[in-house]
């Protein structure tokens, strides 16, 4: 369960989703009120709330300011079908919260029923935190790569190296739990890979390295680099680790150097300080329940993609520029940030971008920005580049980072149906991995 697109505000509805268990938005404490309990949502501080104390069947529910109502108050009953799970019933309407209709999709609203001891109302508690959620398990067999030698290589490039050369069907690499310092290429000629971390949580699986422009140039210091058309990675971290302290100069220092078409990053962490994320001219990717750090110009480049549902954050207490988009005049689309959340180590100091090519195109739609964003002035220019000329918008942001002024221009809702997801994604052959 989910409060969806991690929003804070009021009346956001919850609905299911992968479970991710160090996503805010899918946690919540359990609160003693009213002889029963209360459930908030450890991202937006508000609590489940039956809308205005429904007790009609099939309402979906929704998130609000915690005010220990009825229509906030929930019992726990033990499932007597299935252990270790529970019926959560509404002290107001005497309902019970049900994924409805049962669905396996993604996005499926969270509503209240009649009680029935059956699978859709039946819920469990994975703890987080200081305690581990339960590890998910892996596959059966043996793991394609595993540092500790129980896998079928050691190491994550030699699994890549024996994929056929140019093969037409999806290959999945398993990657055991562990640290992988190695720097990982997946060149052009292998499409359709996928790296799949087995541990609990993305941060199970890191693949680091610690190259910098100051001995490799920019775009060569990645710790991974992927050309591979229909490339996956799911539930992994890639790190660079490089030591900003240890030149005077050649900061910039990649985690991901990415040119695939139509790649995929879900449940994944992309960690650096400048430069993190390149998203090369080539790129079309999608980016989802994710996070990624940096201190300046860390998602940049001239290709296209979506980041959804994920955190964004500025990790140096001074702030600087999230993105540095360079995508070409003719192209429609850059980046879109859709229904994330922005935060950062300090107030009103970071900036949402600057044009590193006159033209670069970058969209915030829907998302949560902290109160990190520098309200007056968020976008910055460049190099001679002027933030003003550039395709820089915003489309019903919330937090205390969004707002409204002459440096901030915003989408209209006829211009707003041409930045979606799916517009970005589609290119010339329709692809929509959402």
């Amino acid at each position: 369960m989910q409060v969806a697109g991690a929003a804070t505000g009021n009346g956001v509805l919850l609905t299911q989703v992968a479970c991710d268990g160090g996503a805010g938005h899918q946690q919540f404490r359990v609160v003693a009120q009213n002889g029963a309990f209360g459930l908030v949502n450890v991202n937006s501080g508000r609590c489940v709330d039956v809308p205005y104390s429904s007790g009609v069947s099939g309402e979906q529910l929704w998130q609000w300011g915690c005010h220990a109502e009825p229509n906030q108050t929930w019992t726990f009953s033990a499932s007597t079908a299935s252990t270790d799970r529970y019926l959560i019933r509404s002290a107001s309407s005497g309902l019970c919260v049900s994924n409805r209709d049962g669905s396996t999709a993604g996005n499926n609203p969270i509503v209240q029923e009649p009680c029935a001891d059956i699978a859709r109302m039946q819920w469990r508690f994975n703890p987080t935190g200081s305690t581990p959620p339960p590890t998910t398990p892996p596959p059966s067999g043996t793991p394609t790569v595993a540092a500790d030698g129980t896998g079928r290589y050691r190491t994550v490039q030699a699994a890549i190296d024996a994929v056929p050369t140019n093969n037409t069907a999806r290959v999945t690499i398993t990657i055991k739990p562990g640290t992988y310092r190695e720097v990982v290429r997946v060149p052009r000629n292998k499409p359709h890979v996928t790296l799949q971390g087995l541990g609990s949580s993305p941060s199970n699986v890191v693949l680091v390295y610690n190259n910098s422009a100051n001995s490799h140039g920019t775009s060569g210091s990645a710790s991974m680099f992927v050309d591979g058309a229909n490339f996956v990675a799911e539930n992994l971290t890639i790190s660079n680790d490089f030591d900003e302290n240890s030149t005077s100069s050649g900061h910039q220092a990649v985690a991901l150097n990415l040119g695939a078409d139509r790649a995929v990053l879900r449940r994944v962490r992309l960690l650096g300080d400048q430069d993190t994320f390149l998203v090369n001219d080539s790129a079309r990717a999608y980016m989802v329940d994710s996070y990624v750090e940096g201190t300046v110009d860390f998602i940049f480049g001239g290709g296209t993609i979506v980041i959804d549902r994920s955190t964004v954050h500025e990790k140096r207490s001074t702030g600087g520029p999230i993105t540095a988009a360079s995508t070409a005049a003719g192209k429609a689309y850059g980046f879109l940030f859709y229904r994330s959340t922005i935060t950062g180590t300090a107030n009103n100091v970071t900036t949402l971008g600057r044009p590193w090519r006159p033209d670069g195109q970058v969209v915030y739609r829907e998302s949560t920005l902290g109160a990190t964003i520098r309200t007056a002035q968020p976008w910055t220019d460049m190099s001679g580049n002027s933030w003003r000329n550039a395709r820089f918008f915003e489309y019903r942001n919330t937090g205390p980072g969004a707002g409204t002024n002459s440096n901030r221009p915003q989408l209209s809702d006829s211009q707003a149906a041409n930045h979606t997801p799916q517009r970005y994604l589609a290119g010339s052959d329709g692809w929509n991995p959402l």
